[in-house]
């Protein structure tokens, strides 16, 4: 077994875990005390950590960063990417979406979002299972979340639910170069000509949905 395998074998405390991201090169997700190397093509089964993003996949979390930062301007509320980690259940479950809104002025921890409004995942071939089921179910029990969004990136389809004031959530799906996201929580919308600008890709078609 090689070094790199033999740290996936053990159990981690949430210290240690948080000590091995400071010196690690590469992220990881934390549940209960084991870690996962994120990025990878083969899941969490893997040891090896290897980087899967896609040049599709990283124009469009920069597009919606663009986007988000560039109206929210001067407001509280900041946008963070990819490296800056979410604490889902704090001491039990960290992760890191692809971006996370937060508009709390009193969380100053240095790496770790602890009250998010809005959450962006970007789906892959190798994570959409995971992302659209038991990562959404998690989200879900954030209270403070008010939205979170799934961008595929193979076909242009943006999925995005958003919670009501009895705590149901209702899906709204946009599949046209001409819709607009709306972010209800941050008093904003995206449009979705922004979100795949520099990418070419064609319409939904009915035999896709």
């Amino acid at each position: 077994m090689s070094a790199a395998q033999s740290i996936y074998q053990r159990r981690y405390t949430v210290e240690e875990y948080f000590a091995l991201e400071e010196k690690s090169a590469v992220r990881h997700e934390y549940y209960h005390g084991e870690i996962f190397p994120l990025d990878e093509p083969d899941g969490p089964e893997s040891p090896e950590a290897k980087s899967g993003a896609t040049k599709a996949h990283n124009r469009l979390i920069n597009n919606v960063v663009f986007g988000l930062r560039q109206q929210l301007g001067e407001r509280e509320c900041e946008v963070f990417s990819e490296s800056v980690r979410l604490a889902v259940e704090a001491g039990q479950y960290y992760n890191y979406p692809d971006v996370v809104v937060s508009c709390d002025p009193d969380d100053d921890d240095p790496h770790t979002v602890h009250r998010p409004v809005f959450i962006v995942e970007v789906l892959s071939r190798s994570t959409e299972a995971h992302d659209r089921g038991w990562k959404a179910e998690q989200y879900r029990q954030l209270a403070s979340l008010q939205q979170y969004v799934f961008i595929a990136q193979t076909r242009l389809l943006v999925e995005s639910y958003t919670r009501f004031s009895d705590d149901t959530w209702t899906l709204t799906a946009y599949r046209q170069l001409t819709d607009r996201l709306p972010i209800p929580a941050l008093g904003l919308e995206l449009a979705l000509a922004d979100i795949y600008r520099n990418l070419h890709i064609p319409p939904l078609r009915l035999a896709d949905q």
